[in-house]
């Protein structure tokens, strides 16, 4: 047992932050193999495309290597990370020529079934999610599906905490309107506050 695998993830995270910055290659494939999974399933949500998440990936953890030296503590390195990855998930869909999801539901594409038990609510509820604008959408990923506190989201998103309530605020209302209308349950030509 190696004296990192004694400290709690928080601590041997910056463990290894701290050998990274120190040159450690080894240090930084096992950051790298640790958060890949998180990352991946995170980016997934943002890009249907596996060679992007992939290259979103690599292109965040090159810059782990080329700036880990830079790391000050203000924050876990956690959401360090995370914010590196959605800074460069944001460059990178905003560099395609069509990183916008199609408006329409007749025109999304069909989704993958996950063997794991992904539910038609879930589907439903991808489905509306790719209906709101990009920051909007990753601000309730990082909120529900990675369990990131509002501060938390901040520091990630390089935004004020008001932002991010702001975001998350209007995310809902949006999707207070998608949803009935994706389930042809409820007019889709509603009003939504703020728009």
């Amino acid at each position: 047992m190696t004296p990192l695998a004694l400290h709690s993830p928080r601590e041997h995270d910056s463990a290894l932050l701290a050998q990274v910055a120190a040159g450690d290659r080894r240090a930084l494939e096992e950051l790298y193999l640790s958060y890949h999974r998180r990352l991946a399933r995170f980016l997934s949500r943002l890009t249907p495309r596996y060679e992007n998440v992939e290259e979103i990936i690599n292109d965040t953890f090159m810059v782990v290597w080329q700036h880990a030296k830079d790391f000050r503590h203000a924050s876990q390195v956690s959401t360090w990370i995370i914010g590196i990855a959605y800074r460069t998930a944001l460059k990178s869909l905003r560099r395609q020529k069509n990183f916008m999801y199609p408006q329409g539901f007749d025109a999304l594409p069909e989704q993958s079934t996950d063997p794991t038990g992904e539910t038609e609510v879930q589907d439903w509820l991808a489905h509306g999610l790719r209906q709101l604008p990009l920051e909007q959408r990753l601000t309730l990923e990082l909120a529900y599906h990675l369990g990131h506190s509002l501060e938390e989201i901040a520091a990630i998103t390089d935004s004020p905490v008001g932002t991010v309530k702001a975001r998350m605020f209007h995310a809902r209302e949006k999707l207070r309107h998608y949803l009935p209308a994706l389930g042809g349950t409820g007019p889709s030509e509603l009003p939504v506050g703020g728009e």
